[in-house]
């Protein structure tokens, strides 16, 4: 059965959850799940058209749509300030946000998208004196970041380099939000639109036990998962969600 409303998951309707990288693929699954299970959604994207395209989906008084670079000090500072002037402390953050592309990058600017972005929204978040009891943070890395030759190389460095942030996070003590990390594999998100059907795709997809594609929805509900309560002794877990895909390797 499909959660579908705030208590299923332990959440309370009063929850605000910050999803980054809302405009589209699994952020936007995140957003669109979370306020159909009633909560609070600030969304943020670097896209305003995209998340233009969120709003138009959610259409819900509970959503608040945040265009900002989450890799700009004073963009965040600001996005930050704006969600908590209008929906109060954020108990729940999904850093999800990602490449806008996939063009190489260098691995100053992989980083920098990837880690750097998820360092800052994570320290600005947990900065508020006014951080809820029982937050908890997840992070989208990859099945990339520990299986070899899967993605290019600043990217499978770079969402390695995630993973290990949020171990580290996790090891710190005293604990004062949990924090977890989904490891997609395959999605059918924009940045793979025409790949299941190209040569390599089909290649990688006949090596993959469920053959498949994840849908973006199939990675947003597990990472909504281990940020509920229902995932209170969840803490420091890097969860494949690859279609058997690591298993196979």
């Amino acid at each position: 059965m499909t959660p579908t409303t705030a208590a299923d998951f332990g959440f309370d309707d009063t929850d605000v959850l910050l999803v980054t990288g809302a405009g589209s693929g699994i952020g936007r699954a995140m957003t669109l799940a979370a306020l159909g299970m009633g909560l609070r959604v600030s969304g943020w994207d670097l896209n305003q058209e995209t998340l233009g395209e969120t709003e138009r989906l959610a259409a819900s008084d509970r959503f608040l749509p945040v265009c900002a670079d989450v890799s700009d000090a004073a963009a965040v500072a600001e996005g930050f300030a704006r969600t908590r002037s209008t929906m109060g402390p954020v108990r729940y953050l999904a850093n999800n946000a990602g490449p806008a592309s996939s063009s190489p990058l260098d691995f100053e600017d992989a980083l920098r998208v990837c880690v750097g972005s998820v360092r800052l929204m994570t320290t600005t978040w947990s900065a508020d004196p006014a951080l809820p009891e029982g937050a908890a943070m997840v992070v989208t890395s990859s099945v990339a970041g520990n299986v070899v030759g899967t993605a290019s190389d600043w990217y499978s460095a770079a969402k390695a380099a995630l993973a290990g942030y949020m171990r580290h996070l996790a090891s710190s003590q005293p604990v004062r939000f949990r924090s977890n990390a989904v490891a997609p594999g395959m999605t059918a998100t924009p940045r793979l639109d025409g790949f299941a059907e190209s040569a390599i795709g089909e290649r990688i997809l006949g090596r993959m036990p469920m053959q498949r594609m994840a849908t973006p929805e199939e990675i947003a509900l597990p990472a909504l998962f281990l940020l509920s309560p229902l995932a209170s002794y969840v803490h420091g877990a890097f969860l494949p969600i690859d279609g058997g895909w690591t298993v196979a390797q």
